[in-house]
């Protein structure tokens, strides 16, 4: 069994920070590519930000220079490091892991739960 778990949102005055942690735990091999989405209320889910195992990173436009994602391949856990947070930030934040499970099979976009982050003005 794996498990995605998502954790750190909040709620936070606009301009503030956040940090965001996901961890990967269960019968694993690997974890490659992990990214960060976000939905907002009536939106569709949109990708925020990935990173890869060797630690190459891209970023949505209206993130960069904001949001940092960065992670431990020890400890199989990402994080979002949010700053300069406004209200259209608020969202439910999704983790999602590309894994090689311990029989080698992939199960690539592999989904947490969300975590709700609110930014108030």
């Amino acid at each position: 069994q794996v498990q995605v778990a998502e954790s750190g949102g909040g709620l936070v005055q606009a301009g503030g920070s956040l940090r965001l942690s996901c961890v990967v735990s269960g019968r694993i091999f690997s974890v490659n590519d992990m990214g960060w989405y976000r939905q907002a209320p009536g939106k569709q889910r949109e990708w925020v930000a990935t990173i890869t195992r060797g630690g190459d990173t891209n970023y949505v436009n209206s993130v960069k220079g904001r949001f940092t994602v960065s992670r431990d391949n020890a400890k199989n856990t990402m994080y979002l490091q949010m700053n300069s947070l406004t209200p259209e930030d608020t969202a439910v934040y999704y983790c999602s892991a590309d894994l090689i499970m311990s029989d080698l099979v992939r199960r690539p976009r592999t989904w947490g739960q969300g975590t709700q982050v609110t930014v108030s003005s």
